[in-house]
């Protein structure tokens, strides 16, 4: 038997070093492993939860400024809300900047810390997160795990992923007259952020701006929308108890909900570094002009008309799946989607096939809410509105439309539940033979209705796709990848999908539309970019060896007779030398020399 000693003692120390290594690295706590944390859900989640049916769904309180809370598919109460006043306001953003003074002087890991314990929590409580989001706005939980969940987790494994290396110092080039310099970009925290987000998908608007916010270093005020104001507070406190198991303030993320005068305090406020806004246009002329008052940079991301081209190459497998995309993205979250489906604009060999294929589907969708669901019911497949204050506009111009010669092929008007007679339902609407003269065509819906368009060509198409004030998103379908690299070219878009619907987002691409769709970007590197400071440094490469110094002749005060002329002729030998071709390089040259 061979001895311990008959083997290469080099070999047994690296079997050694490797085997103490092995063991350290199995025995070490990783110091960026989620932290386990827990968050009581509302008691409306648990099974069998009956509310109150309010008589009057209203969020408004008669005599008070209390905010009534309600689920929109079924009218009942989900409690009142004492919303923020000014002072508190004030209080927030003041204990924000408290907090984010120690958070800005976080590591890159720490902050990686917290967004893994975000996302472990939202991953082993999907389901809780779900319903309360269904609750407060209405939708189903497959709109809920496609449009709350899944895009938040995507967020936060991107930034987990990719949030260091974008917000690295980046060198820039240079040139010859600053060759003894070497240059950066660093990217630092703002301070104290707002983000104002609406109502259509309470969960992930409130939670991504927290996301891209905390990592860059900043603290962040999130004020979501009135009409989700339940909710509002159990989502926060996901951000708040990360950041306090992780050994962090809760105060580094604060939630405000607000009346709009008391929003306008917010938007304005001199301690306000950066806004977030999502919502409609009327609303983003008030939010800018109030930032505007302290000269607050704000990200705006308004409605879309989002056109889907359908070219006449489709094969009949293809068709199918197409078909099944442009259902998905008109009536998710019934229609109450930024980058949602507005206008279907089709060529001729498919315009007819589409009328033949949906009219059915379209049909037989059944409208319900999640709550005091069973088992045992039929499924549903579209949730209901947040509110049903747009219907009577819904309703006149479907009218219009019909008027001006389009086909309303089913839906057109509010739906009243046979069990949910107070809930805020709209029939899923199959709209043919749309033309854009009229108003449909032009106005963003933001409902459960598939308008469809035909196009004679793809020049026709594109035409009507840019026929609109929006310009949000876009998405086209088709086999010829020159007629779709054409239409990527030249449709009006902030994003555009190639045979698919909206999935920029879900690999964390810039978000955002032109036009009236709004300016600025957040997700993806230029959203965690844009909240924060883009700082410009260029420092000395060999300070030991060259250092910028004024030379004589430009040194002030210019001194003796002729002095301006010879300041004058560096000056330009100085030019000719940095940027001239060869023979002004010479010149320059002998600018210089001739002093």
């Amino acid at each position: 038997m061979e001895r311990l000693e008959d083997y290469n003692p080099l070999l047994l120390y690296v079997v050694g070093l490797a085997t103490v290594y092995f063991c350290y690295r199995l025995l070490r706590t990783d110091p960026e492993a989620a932290a386990p944390y827990n968050v009581a859900p509302p008691e409306q989640v648990a099974p069998g939860w009956k509310g109150e049916v309010l008589q009057k769904l209203s969020m408004k309180v008669s005599g008070t400024s209390l905010i009534q809370c309600y689920a929109p598919a079924t009218g009942e109460s989900l409690g009142r809300i004492n919303p923020s006043t000014t002072d508190s306001v004030d209080s927030a953003i003041a204990n924000a900047a408290a907090a984010q003074a120690h958070w800005a002087q976080t590591t890159f890991a720490e902050r990686r810390k917290v967004l893994k314990t975000m996302l472990r929590f939202v991953l082993e409580n999907q389901e809780t997160i779900a319903r309360v989001a269904c609750i407060d706005s209405g939708k189903t939980m497959v709109d809920a795990s496609l449009g709350e969940i899944l895009v938040t987790v995507e967020k936060l494994r991107w930034v987990i992923a990719h949030g260091e290396e974008s917000l690295r110092n980046e060198s820039r080039p240079g040139n010859l007259l600053m060759a003894y310099k070497w240059h950066e970009v660093m990217w630092q925290p703002l301070g104290v952020v707002a983000a104002c987000v609406s109502w259509n998908y309470p969960f992930h608007n409130l939670i991504s701006p927290v996301i891209a916010s905390i990592f860059a270093g900043n603290a962040i005020i999130v004020k979501g929308s009135e009409n989700t104001a339940w909710s509002s507070t159990y989502f926060a406190s996901i951000a708040t108890s990360a950041l306090v198991a992780c050994g962090h303030s809760p105060h580094i993320v604060q939630s405000v909900v607000c009346w709009p005068d008391v929003a306008e305090h917010l938007t304005s406020h001199p301690g306000i570094a950066h806004i977030t806004f999502i919502g409609s246009r009327p609303v983003a002329h008030h939010v800018c002009a109030s930032a505007a008052k302290a000269l607050t940079p704000v990200c705006v991301e308004l409605g879309g008309k989002d056109p889907a081209i359908v070219l006449d190459d489709l094969s009949n497998s293809d068709f199918y799946r197409v078909a099944s995309i442009l259902m998905r993205g008109v009536f998710q979250s019934a229609g109450q989607n930024c980058i949602g489906i507005e206008r279907i604009i089709a060529l001729p060999n498919v315009y007819l096939g589409l009328i033949d294929h949906l009219t059915p589907r379209i049909k037989a969708l059944r409208p319900g809410s999640i709550l005091n669901a069973s088992p045992d019911d039929a499924p549903i497949d579209i949730g209901a509105c947040i509110s049903d204050a747009g219907f009577s506009r819904l309703e006149s111009l479907i009218a219009d439309a019909v008027a001006q010669g389009a086909r309303l092929v089913c839906g057109g008007k509010r739906y009243v539940h046979p069990q949910h007679p107070k809930g805020h339902f709209f029939a899923p609407t199959f709209l043919v033979d749309v033309t854009t003269s009229m108003k449909i065509a032009q106005e963003e819906l933001f409902a459960p209705v598939f308008t469809l368009m035909r196009a004679d060509s793809i020049d026709h198409a594109i035409r009507i796709a840019n026929s609109t004030p929006y310009a949000l998103g876009a998405s086209v379908y088709g086999s010829s990848t020159r007629d779709t690299e054409r239409v990527v070219r030249e449709v009006q878009a902030g994003m555009v999908a190639v045979n698919d619907f909206a999935v920029t987002y879900m690999v964390q691409l810039p978000f955002g539309g032109v036009k009236g769709s709004g300016y600025g970007r957040f997700a993806g590197q230029e959203g965690l970019r844009s909240v924060c400071n883009q700082k410009a440094v260029t420092r000395d490469r060999w300070p030991w060896l060259a250092k910028t110094s004024i030379p004589g002749p430009m040194d002030l005060p210019l001194k003796g007779k002729g002095a301006g002329e010879r300041a004058w002729k560096m000056a330009c030998g100085v030019v000719w030398v940095g940027y001239g071709d060869l023979r002004g390089k010479v010149r320059g040259i002998k600018n210089l020399v001739g002093l």
